[in-house]
């Protein structure tokens, strides 16, 4: 598989993560509300986990497993977020859609555009079938970037995943390959 190309949108650079991103990871990712909504982010976000996290993505993609995306505004230095399809399953042609953004770029569209881009990625140039999206029901305005992007609500699953001790509820999101592509296009896609 050749390296992992840069997604354009109309204001943001999707580009792959390098290691010079790693202290803007731990910052933002390590926000209090930013963690506090994803599953996976740790709070406190510990020293060398944001290397170690960015260390794994390469691979992650040359394995067809994964393709995260670092979120860049077009022309300005600096992280906005981050993007991906994980658990890649091509014998079922689906992956799993994950993103946060820093909380100073909230409210700006910004996840809606990267998430966008990156089903577009998964549809055209992946060949997936389903790429589904799931958030804590706490957090509707992940469920809201979710509509944005065309993806139908799907399930509300009760304590379904345990945050920090506790049982969370969650909503299950999912876009199907023709259904989408009637709706949007596919991102531009610039080769390593």
């Amino acid at each position: 598989m050749t390296g992992q190309p840069v997604l354009a949108t109309d204001r943001l650079l999707l580009r792959p993560f390098t290691r010079a991103d790693a202290p803007e990871v731990q910052r933002f990712a390590g926000d209090y509300e930013v963690a506090s909504r994803a599953l996976a982010l740790p709070y406190p976000y510990p020293d060398g986990a944001a290397e170690t996290w960015i260390a794994s993505l390469a691979p992650g993609f040359e394995q067809g497993d994964q393709v995260v995306y670092a979120v860049t505004r077009r022309g300005e230095p600096g992280l906005v977020g981050a993007v991906g399809l994980v658990e890649i399953d091509h014998s079922h042609g689906r992956a799993e859609l994950g993103y946060w953004i820093a909380k100073s770029c909230w409210d700006r569209g910004y996840a809606t555009e990267a998430a966008r881009a990156v089903i577009g990625y998964g549809f055209s140039a992946l060949g997936l079938h389903r790429v589904y999206a799931m958030h804590f029901s706490r957090n509707p305005a992940s469920g809201r970037v979710m509509a944005k992007c065309g993806m139908v609500h799907e399930a509300h699953l009760r304590e379904h995943v345990r945050k920090w001790g506790a049982f969370e509820d969650i909503d299950v999101w999912g876009a199907l390959s023709n259904d989408w592509r009637e709706r949007w296009t596919a991102p531009t896609i610039r080769e390593p």
